[in-house]
C-alpha cells in the first residue's frame, strides 16, 4: 500500500472491525499481525452475542445495547462484501429460573427491559413446557427467554471479516512499519505491555476452555446455565464455554476443567448427552480491570490509540467499538465513548 492512514496492530475481532469501519469511511488501512487473522482469542469456539440484565442501568450496558442492535445490519454488510457468512442469527436466549425469588426477580427484570429496549426487543418469563425441545432443565419449570441475544461463530466472523478486507484491497500482514495514525488491539498482552508503560495496572489475560459438540440445533436459541453458556451453530455444532482462570502457566493447555464444562453442558440439556465433542479450545483473553472495554488515546502518545479489553462481551461490542474508534481517528472525535472505557 504505497499510503496509509491508519495502522491498526492486532487482528483479532476488536482490529478487524475497525479496519472495516475505516474502510468503509474511505481511509487507507493496513492490519499488521505476526501470528494471523484470529490467532488469539478471537479464535474460539463459543460465539455468544448476550446483553448484561435490564436493571441498573449505566453506560457500558447502554453502549452494549447499541451494539448488539447493529450487529445484524454490520455482519450483513461484511457478508455481501466478502462472500462468506460469520453465522450471526439473533436466535434469542433461554435461561432457567431458579425458585420463586428468582422468578419474581426476572418478571421485574421483563419490566425494565421494556422499559429500556423500547420494543426492539422482549425479556420475559415463559413456561419450560413451551420452550421448545432444546432447552435446559429449569427447577421452577420457568425460562427467561430475550429476544436479544445473538450468536455467531467466532473463527468465521474473523474469516468474513478477512475477505471483506480483501475485496476492497486490505490484507492482514506479518510485519510493516508504522504509518499514519496506529491503533492497538493486541489483546492481552497489549493490555499488560500498556500497563508496564503507564506505571498503572490497566488489565491482564484470563485463560478460558472451551468445546464444541455435534448436535444440530441450529435454529434454536443459545442457553446460559448456571454461568455455562450453550451456544447452537450454523454449522451443526454447539459450543460450550467458558471457564476463568485467572490462574495459569500454559494458556493453550487444556484439561479437566474442559471436561467438566462438557459434563455441565450435558446434565443441562440432556440431549447432548450422546453428542459427540469435535472440538476443544483454550486461550486467554484480555479483561481490562474495569471489565469494560478499553478504548480512546494512548496517553502521551500522540497519534496512537487502544482498542482492547473485549472480555467475554468483545464479539457483542465490536459494531459500537469500530464505529466510536473511527469517529475518533478519523473526525477526532470521542463523544461516543463512554467515560468507563477511557483510559485517561
Amino acid at each position: 500500500m504505497a499510503s496509509v492512514d491508519v495502522t491498526i496492530r492486532g487482528a483479532g475481532i476488536f482490529g478487524l472491525s475497525i479496519a472495516w469501519a475505516l474502510v468503509r469511511r474511505g481511509a487507507r488501512v493496513q492490519v499488521v499481525d505476526p501470528h494471523g487473522a484470529g490467532a488469539g482469542s478471537s479464535g474460539g469456539l463459543v460465539g455468544a452475542l448476550a446483553p448484561h440484565v435490564p436493571e441498573n442501568w449505566n453506560e457500558k450496558k447502554a453502549f452494549q445495547l447499541d451494539s448488539l442492535l447493529m450487529a445484524e445490519g454490520f455482519w450483513q454488510e461484511v457478508e455481501a462484501k466478502g462472500g462468506i457468512s460469520a453465522g450471526y442469527a439473533r436466535t434469542g436466549r433461554l435461561q432457567p429460573v431458579a425458585d420463586e425469588a428468582a422468578l419474581a426477580l426476572a418478571r421485574a427484570r421483563g419490566d425494565g427491559a421494556a422499559a429500556l429496549w423500547k420494543g426492539r426487543a422482549v425479556w420475559e418469563v415463559v413456561p419450560q413446557s413451551e420452550a421448545g425441545a432444546f432447552a435446559p432443565v429449569s427447577p421452577s419449570g420457568w425460562l427467561i427467554r430475550d429476544t436479544l441475544s445473538a450468536r455467531m461463530h467466532p473463527r468465521r466472523a474473523c474469516s468474513a471479516l478477512v475477505a471483506a478486507l480483501q475485496a476492497t484491497g486490505v490484507s492482514v500482514v506479518p510485519d510493516a512499519e508504522d504509518a499514519g495514525a496506529v491503533i492497538w488491539a493486541t489483546g492481552w498482552r497489549g493490555l499488560v505491555e500498556l500497563s508496564e508503560a503507564l506505571g498503572r495496572k490497566v488489565g491482564d489475560g484470563v485463560k478460558g476452555q472451551s468445546a464444541a459438540l455435534r448436535f444440530e440445533a441450529r435454529d434454536a436459541p443459545q442457553l446460559f446455565v448456571g454461568g455455562l453458556h450453550i451456544v447452537p451453530h450454523a454449522d451443526g455444532t454447539v459450543a460450550i464455554g467458558s471457564t476463568s482462570e485467572r490462574d495459569f502457566e500454559d494458556g493453550a493447555s487444556l484439561d479437566a476443567q474442559c471436561d467438566d464444562l462438557i459434563a455441565a453442558a450435558r446434565r443441562a440439556v440432556p440431549g447432548l448427552a450422546g453428542a459427540e465433542v469435535v472440538s476443544r479450545w483454550a486461550g486467554v483473553r484480555p479483561r481490562a480491570r474495569t471489565r469494560a472495554p478499553v478504548l480512546g488515546g494512548w496517553p502521551g502518545r500522540e497519534g496512537h490509540y487502544v482498542a482492547n479489553g473485549g472480555f467475554k462481551i468483545g464479539f457483542g461490542m465490536a459494531p459500537k467499538v469500530a464505529e466510536v474508534m473511527a469517529d475518533l481517528v478519523l473526525d477526532g472525535t470521542d463523544a461516543g465513548i463512554p467515560e468507563g472505557f477511557r483510559l485517561d
